[in-house]
């Protein structure tokens, strides 16, 4: 019988020797070294990422006036006079925050701002020689990139998980209901006590806010991005909360009838079914009533809710605007004027 030839992938290729010099060099970088170098570089940028970034990461527990613990979680020094950015589900309701910095001291805190409708909240801690992060910039963040998230898990401070940026655009719901838009998806392990931490690339620069993980998924974590954070951090810092108008109604998304949607040349095929209107609220002065059916906000379209909590900015405080809304068969463009919402 004759015999088979087998090749195997990956064996190695035997290496010439010399009698009388030895092996004969090889001209070409054996795969091995190659993988050697790449996971050196990998390991560097991690760890130059963590030490330039730990000091600033600090663990807050949460407590009651009666000393109750709520919870803990962990945040990030953003500037050198001590403001630290975390999670509103981390310290909102808070009697009391207990602060540790990496180097162990125990500085008072209190809350500066906090809106739950981004989730983001600041703290001030007053510290001598605080060790601000660098903010980074989430337009230029690419999925793939290297993800490093510093934070304090169960209370293990200073704990670095590292793994890549695995989606962009993701988006998500504050426990307020409001639809959190430009996050982060990362598959660098999160766990309890790492919300409020900081997501690093391998510059150092932090790309954004850990807040969620999927439970109970593997791998699917994420983080408010820093571009988000930094507009919320300012008015935070400033005023304390995010000014936003509302209207004052109950609703609901439905299907529009498509006879309405080409007789009236509507933009949408959905709208804003009213089952509620709030007593001396802007859209009761309006004369909005339950069963209309809102489809557009001063000329732009309102497929949804979420749609119509993007549109109603700060600019619309006090501003009269136009609200398009089905009655029936009819349409109607009612004038309304939103005001500055009530904090969550």
């Amino acid at each position: 019988m004759k015999a088979k030839n087998f090749k195997f992938a990956g064996a190695a290729r035997p290496v010439p020797v010399s009698l009388d010099q030895g092996p004969v060099a090889s001209s070409a970088p054996s795969p091995q070294a190659g993988d050697d170098a790449l996971f050196d570089a990998y390991s560097r940028a991690v760890i130059r990422a963590a030490d330039e970034v730990g000091p600033s990461v600090v663990n807050l527990e949460v407590r009651r006036k009666t000393g109750e613990r709520l919870g803990s979680g962990s945040g990030f020094i953003i500037t050198p006079d001590g403001f630290v950015l975390t999670n509103s589900h981390v310290v909102h309701g808070a009697d009391r925050i207990e602060v540790t910095l990496a180097d162990g001291r125990h500085p008072d805190a209190h809350v500066v701002g906090d809106d739950p409708h981004t989730d983001l909240a600041v703290v001030r801690i007053y510290a001598p020689q605080l060790h601000p992060v660098r903010l980074g910039d989430s337009r230029g963040v690419r999925v793939g990139q290297v993800a490093i998230a510093i934070g304090n898990p169960y209370g293990f401070q200073c704990t670095v998980t590292a793994g890549v940026v695995s989606a962009l655009g993701r988006s998500f719901r504050a426990n307020t209901g409001r639809l959190i838009d430009d996050i982060i998806q990362t598959d660098a392990a999160l766990n309890p006590g790492n919300s409020g931490g900081p997501l690093v690339n391998s510059r150092g620069e932090v790309i954004g806010v850990n807040t969620a993980v999927i439970l109970p998924a593997q791998g699917i974590c994420f983080a408010i991005a820093v571009n988000t954070a930094k507009y919320v951090a300012g008015w935070l810092i400033k005023d304390g909360k995010i000014p936003r108008s509302y209207v004052g109604v109950g609703g609901q998304n439905v299907p529009l009838h498509r006879r309405l949607v080409r007789h009236y040349k509507l933009p949408v095929s959905s709208g804003v079914l009213v089952i509620a209107v709030a007593p001396d609220s802007p859209a009761e002065h309006a004369g909005l009533r339950e069963g209309d059916v809102m489809v557009e906000f001063n000329g732009q379209p309102v497929p949804s809710i979420d749609a119509l909590h993007k549109l109603l900015t700060a600019d619309h405080i006090g501003v009269e605007a136009r609200l398009s809304v089905l009655r029936g068969t009819e349409k109607l463009l009612l004038p309304i004027t939103p005001q500055e919402s009530a904090q969550f």
